[in-house]
């Protein structure tokens, strides 16, 4: 279902609203709305106008290519840094979905308290793991903060583990899965940038520069396409967890944490009949057990006999069928696809 020019953040496909809508109504009451913005390709800046009209041109960040989110999160930091030395910042990603409300606010509050009482300090939030998974991140907690409860001093990173690993990471009862969501003070960010990623954290230097100018888009493309590109966790997090100059925190978030990556997460969004089978579409099932259909036309019908532990997704230009323990492989089949068909 997702496009280049229509990616799965911006699909209304979670009750009729998109993923990115969802992130945004998760800010009501905690931060106020002329200080929330969107770092987004630059591609996308018009739909997400569409769907979210409370956010100015000035609040959505256009990335002219994707560069990873060491990068994304850079280009955030280095503008907000400009305009305030002493700006501290979330930063929260369009993938997830968290309930409950409250759960997510207190751990969002304790996040930026901890950023304000200390400055060199960043900030993570961990999930309760349920399961040994080996696609997530992991955040290993130690000794806890005075006066900060829950929150720890974080330990190890540890990106997508093997599952034995993960298993003994479960067993523990020491590491959460990494968030992605993150709490910094601008300056320091960008601080750490220039230990580890000096190139990158000068050219955004350079674009922050330019930003309140009318070079900001002439500057920003010459600029962006040459930065390193790696992810905030490769890139920062775990490189600060072995330097003593900043302290990590971990801030455990006791919530329902759904990150929509594949088809079988986004189906845990549905209600299953009898037989396990999960329908975002039209469907009718003889004898077939944990199927999850979708689709973009609602009066497609989808209809299987015999069938077990499939996902088939069917839209106007492609159909997928897929076994669902192969549904990580998605992305896989999709890069041998014709460019064409993108």
């Amino acid at each position: 279902m997702s496009r280049r020019a229509m990616p799965k953040q911006l699909l209304p496909f979670i009750g009729g609203r998109s993923l990115i809508e969802l992130a945004a109504g998760r800010l009501e009451g905690i931060v106020p709305a002329v200080r929330r913005y969107i770092c987004t390709a630059e591609a996308h800046r018009a739909v997400i106008r569409r769907s979210l009209p409370a956010f100015s041109d000035e609040q959505i960040f256009g990335e002219p290519e994707g560069r990873d989110t060491a990068n994304a999160v850079g280009l955030t930091a280095a503008v907000l840094e400009t305009v305030d030395k002493d700006a501290i910042f979330a930063v929260l990603t369009a993938d997830h979905l968290i309930e409950p409300q409250d759960a997510f606010a207190s751990a969002l509050d304790l996040g930026f308290r901890l950023v304000e009482a200390d400055a060199r300090r960043l900030v993570t939030f961990a999930i309760t793991p349920t399961y040994p998974a080996t696609g997530f991140g992991y955040v290993e907690s130690s000794d806890p903060i005075p006066g900060f409860a829950p929150a720890c001093r974080a330990g190890r990173f540890v990106e997508k583990p093997p599952r034995e690993i993960a298993e003994e990471f479960l067993a523990s009862g020491n590491f959460g899965w990494n968030s992605g969501m993150f709490v910094f003070r601008a300056s320091t960010f960008m601080e750490a940038m220039s230990w580890w990623l000096p190139d990158s954290a000068r050219a955004l230097r350079e674009i922050a520069t330019a930003w309140p100018t009318p070079q900001r888009g002439e500057v920003l493309r010459a600029k962006y396409a040459a930065l390193t590109k790696i992810s905030v966790d490769y890139g920062i997090m775990e490189r600060a967890a072995r330097d003593e100059r900043l302290s990590i925190a971990a801030v455990p978030m006791k919530v329902q944490w759904l990150d929509v990556g594949s088809w079988p997460s986004w189906s845990e969004t549905l209600p299953a009949d009898e037989a396990g089978n999960r329908s975002g579409a039209r469907s009718v099932h003889l004898d077939s057990t944990n199927v999850v259909t979708a689709s973009d036309d609602a009066s497609h019908l989808v209809a299987t006999v015999g069938c077990r532990d499939l996902i088939i997704v069917h839209t106007r230009d492609t159909t997928l069928v897929c076994d669902a323990s192969c549904a990580q492989r998605v992305k896989e089949m999709a890069e041998r696809v014709d460019e064409s068909r993108r």
